[in-house]
């Protein structure tokens, strides 16, 4: 097979901040796998869990041009070699996670099939999709509010806390979406930004405003409080940075309620998929989130979406300049169609 890839660079309509930091942009890989004149595509986004752990796509790049020709001599039926190899030469996740949907794509485009049919699952399963509003002052976080409902149905909000200024901040934001929005569904994520203290203390006060769960409460250095944390807390606790992939859910199942499953960490479809069964055996709810992700790699998660109970795959809404066409908004919903493969073209 022949494995090319291409740098892109997309801009956020609203810059995003969290507790660790504020992204504008993101300088995405474009992968593509060739055979038998059938091309697969999967998308690559550089993230990072702490603020010391910084990637970017230039160093993807050269990572993926340094392996590439370990792969080239593979078939793409021949996932589970291809997987051995990565994880024989250390790849990163996200490049995993590229190379992975890839050949996903490319098995659908043999098949003459879109994946959520070749999986056999049913997209009326599909949940409402969450849309984000990052940290930001009352008057900021109403502006955005009202530029998602100028663009979409919003079912749910996803409310990013963890303020650097503190938790008398974050409640000042959530009052504001409460007082303006009194109907719609809202979650909470922290992103790691509070003490243990702070997260009991707010775990309570959100409780009383109506939020339906918290994510992320405590840095993943406190993973050993969790247990303690959703004892003492009101609303279920969920996790992102402290689960990557199916092997973490066992050790997090007796301290939280659920866990945010990216592409990007999860190393691609194949361990998505996985983990998903992993935590519907545990007995713990799924979600599923992104990064700055074009409509290409969420689209590829919604192809899995009959599985999750929450969906928080809204990064591609939140660009000026995505280059890719792929999965719709229905009622609410990302919905994959009915092309073989993922589904994904290059917007005219």
């Amino acid at each position: 097979m022949k494995l090319t890839v291409e740098a892109f660079t997309v801009h956020k309509k609203f810059a995003l901040r969290i507790s660790r930091g504020t992204t504008a942009e993101s300088t995405n890989l474009w992968v593509r796998i060739e055979a038998e004149n059938i091309e697969g595509w999967g998308e690559a986004s550089p993230f990072s869990i702490t603020k010391n752990q910084p990637q970017a796509a230039d160093s993807l790049l050269a990572e993926l041009l340094q392996f590439r020709d370990h792969l080239e001599p593979f078939h793409p039926l021949q996932r589970q070699l291809i997987k051995a190899k990565l994880n024989e030469l250390k790849v990163a996740s996200a490049l995993q996670a590229a190379i992975d949907m890839a050949l996903y794509d490319w098995l659908g485009k043999k098949a003459g099939l879109p994946l959520w049919q070749i999986w056999g699952l049913d997209c009326d399963r599909i949940v409402p999709i969450s849309v984000t509003i990052g940290i930001s002052t009352p008057e900021d976080a109403l502006a955005r509010l009202q530029a998602w409902q100028a663009t979409l149905d919003v079912q749910m909000l996803k409310l990013k806390l963890g303020n650097p200024a503190g938790i008398e901040a974050d409640q000042l934001m959530v009052k504001a979406m409460r007082q303006v929005a009194p109907k719609i569904r809202i979650t909470v994520d922290a992103n790691g930004g509070w003490s243990f203290e702070n997260a009991v203390y707010m775990a309570q006060w959100l409780e009383q405003q109506g939020v339906e769960y918290i994510e992320q409460p405590l840095p993943v250095a406190l993973d050993h409080q969790l247990a303690a944390l959703s004892q003492a807390s009101p609303l279920p606790i969920f996790v992102d940075e402290s689960c990557f992939t199916s092997a973490d859910i066992p050790r997090l199942a007796q301290s939280v309620a659920g866990v945010n499953l990216k592409i990007m960490k999860t190393g691609g479809l194949t361990e998505a998929l996985q983990a998903i069964q992993v935590a519907q055996g545990c007995g713990v709810k799924i979600m599923f989130g992104c990064y700055s992700d074009s409509i290409l790699a969420n689209t590829a998660m919604a192809h899995l979406a009959p599985y999750a109970d929450y969906l928080d795959l809204d990064s591609h809404l939140n660009l000026t300049d995505d280059p890719f066409c792929g999965a719709t908004i229905v009622a609410g919903r990302l919905v994959p169609n009915q092309q073989p493969g993922l589904g994904v073209n290059r917007c005219s």
